[in-house]
């Protein structure tokens, strides 16, 4: 029997091809992978003896030989065998290959020319032939399979067992090329667009949005993510909607540079607020709204210290997520709330494309990045905001950008006092926050994610008490908008920029 490995990675190659020597293989190798054979003192047979033909071109030339992709596409025919006897060709049983480190020199930054060189040939080549030929051959891709074929051969390799290598291989070398893919792509919406997803976890999650639903998390190939790739300090397994709870919550705590904390429900913000300290900042989201935060996930853009973990005491959630936090406040969680998932993840600005799925495909679009600052505001009443009220517009038009559509939010001296998100209709939406308001929308600000159809949620919102407004114009009826504003002592702003989200 013979074996063929040719390894970039070469963890356990050393222990792998002793049992493999041990269960009677002949081992052939190349390059650098010969030479860490040899030096363990392993019997191996340099490709070039197999090939007669010498690795050129610094090593691009070396396996794209018949002696090798012959030896491993043969089948078990008679017909097969005789070519193979008849060409002096021995038949390859195992191929252990994984591939040029494309993606690690992507990473860190390397030249295109080094890049380029990085790109494997002869490796997928071999590992979809071998893959293709799975009957004949253990096509083996990962490190981490050693030890189970190793096991295999020595007890039986089944059908299935030879089927899920089979799999596994072209798996790998999809997800390579569309690594490559991706790097030589020279449009956003090219037409066509490789994805490759890998599993972001070995053990796929408990379940979906509902019990009945399977569900696990993957990673686009190449991608991080703040909370795909933050760190669980504490608590139970994260699910499928704890997820996609703590990302809404993590993106939207994110706008703000003044300690902050953000409390979600089913991926809308219930409670917002802004405080001198991450404890204030908590106690203020919570009380924004304490019937909605429970049960919910909550965000801080600071460390997470003692003091601020204690405050969390009466309020059960499901979540926390921040920047860091201090060894007492996770000793504290770990006792005082043992289910409670604890998340640290970093404040990295996400930029690039965002994937909304369809049955059978993808919206594809740039994620919304616009800032405040970016906007073009306009005061289009005849009395401008007061210094207060430009903050609570600020504050509410960040907390709308990342609220489901139609939404309208209402907040004062930087907490949130109503949010109506999700509705179908703008009042609908405008009802919805200042009912949940109450008598806390006197002197609050107001902002909505889209412009006004009628005059409507201005007059709804004056009649409660509002101040200021922030919506981004462009209806037909804006005059009358700004009418109703002006007779009701209403400042109003507009921005020009829409923020839809669905």
């Amino acid at each position: 029997m013979r074996a063929l490995l040719s390894v970039s990675d070469k963890t356990g190659l050393i222990e792998f091809a002793r049992g493999l020597v041990g269960l009677g293989f002949e081992l052939v190798s190349t390059g650098g992978t010969h030479k860490a054979l040899e030096e363990a003192g392993l019997p191996v047979i340099h490709i070039s003896d197999v090939t007669g033909f010498p690795e050129i071109l610094e090593g691009r030339v070396k396996t794209l030989h018949p002696a090798i992709h012959a030896g491993l596409l043969a089948k078990r025919t008679p017909e097969h065998e005789g070519e193979l006897e008849r060409e002096g060709i021995t038949r390859i049983n195992l191929l252990c290959v994984n591939l040029y480190p494309f993606r690690e020199t992507l990473a860190r930054g390397a030249s295109f020319e080094e890049c380029l060189e990085n790109i494997d040939i002869g490796g997928p080549a071999m590992l979809r032939a071998a893959a293709k030929n799975h009957a004949v051959v253990l096509p083996v891709c990962d490190p981490a399979d050693y030890a189970a074929v190793l096991e295999a051969l020595g007890s039986g390799v089944t059908t299935d067992f030879r089927r899920r290598l089979a799999h596994k291989a072209f798996t790998h070398t999809a997800a390579y090329d569309a690594a490559i893919s991706g790097w030589l792509e020279g449009e956003k919406f090219p037409p066509a667009k490789v994805l490759g997803l890998l599993r972001a976890d070995t053990t796929p999650l408990r379940y979906g949005e509902n019990p009945h639903q399977d569900a696990a998390i993957y990673r686009l190939e190449g991608q991080t993510g703040p909370v795909l790739d933050a760190q669980v300090l504490a608590g139970k397994p994260m699910g499928f909607n704890n997820y996609a709870d703590a990302e809404a919550a993590w993106l939207l705590v994110q706008e703000f540079s003044e300690p902050a904390c953000v409390a979600v429900k089913h991926a809308n913000p219930c409670g917002v607020a802004v405080g001198e300290t991450p404890k204030i900042a908590w106690e203020r989201a919570r009380d924004a709204d304490t019937l909605s935060v429970y049960g919910g996930v909550v965000a801080l853009n600071r460390p997470v210290d003692l003091e601020t973990a204690q405050a969390m005491r009466g309020t059960f959630l499901e979540v926390v997520i921040a920047p860091a936090v201090s060894e007492e406040a996770l000793a504290w969680y770990r006792a005082k709330k043992p289910d409670l998932r604890v998340l640290v993840a970093h404040p990295t600005r996400v930029g690039g494309l965002e994937y909304r799925p369809l049955v059978g495909g993808f919206l594809v679009q740039d994620r919304d990045l616009r800032g405040w600052s970016e906007l073009a505001h306009r005061v289009v009443t005849q009395r401008e905001p007061s210094e207060a009220e430009w903050r609570d517009l600020e504050f509410a038009w960040k907390v709308g950008k990342h609220a489901r559509s139609n939404n309208v939010v209402l907040a004062r001296d930087g907490v949130t006092v109503g949010i109506g998100t999700g509705a179908v209709s703008r009042i609908w939406a405008a009802e919805r926050a200042i009912m949940n308001a109450g008598e806390r929308a006197r002197g609050a600000a107001l902002s909505s994610e889209a412009f006004f159809p009628f005059d409507d949620v201005v007059r709804a919102a004056a009649a409660a008490g509002v101040t200021a407004i922030v919506q981004p114009g462009g209806a037909k009826r804006d005059e009358e908008v700004i009418a109703a504003a002006d007779e009701l002592g209403v400042a109003m702003v507009f921005t020009g920029s829409r923020h839809f989200r669905h």
